[in-house]
């Protein structure tokens, strides 16, 4: 998986379809199309870019960094699966990232995707005006 790090790729997202579920709020945007070229020329597929983040609202340095390792690893084992290639997705903590259980802060981000899925697809059938 590809990592999102600048910040205008952020805005992007915040700006894509928001779900909030339990511990997680995911962020979902298409991938720009010069960013899909580059990535296809690359690695001759489109793989899923994820960013992760976490405000001062969520506590100190040390917590916003176990909030951090902790979406990096629920995301680890679930965009491979459930991700879409040529998509940007972006999970930011909550307060309650780092108390949740590893097991239901799997089931809040697998929720928030197949909702942003959802919505994605329900989007797409739309036409453009």
């Amino acid at each position: 998986m590809d990592r999102l790090k600048n910040r205008a790729d952020f805005l992007r997202a915040a700006r894509g379809i928001r779900r909030v579920v339990g511990a997680v709020t995911l962020e979902i945007c298409p991938t720009p199309s010069k960013d899909r070229q580059a990535q296809d020329r690359q690695t001759k597929d489109c793989h899923p870019r994820v960013g992760f983040t976490a405000s001062r609202k969520v506590g100190n340095a040390v917590t916003r960094n176990r909030a951090k390792r902790r979406l990096r690893a629920a995301a680890a084992q679930l965009l491979p699966l459930l991700g879409r290639g040529g998509h940007d997705y972006v999970l930011v903590a909550r307060g309650t990232t780092v108390a949740r259980t590893f097991t239901a802060l799997l089931s809040d981000i697998t929720g928030a995707l197949n909702a942003a899925h959802r919505k994605l697809d329900a989007t797409a059938g739309e036409p453009h005006a």
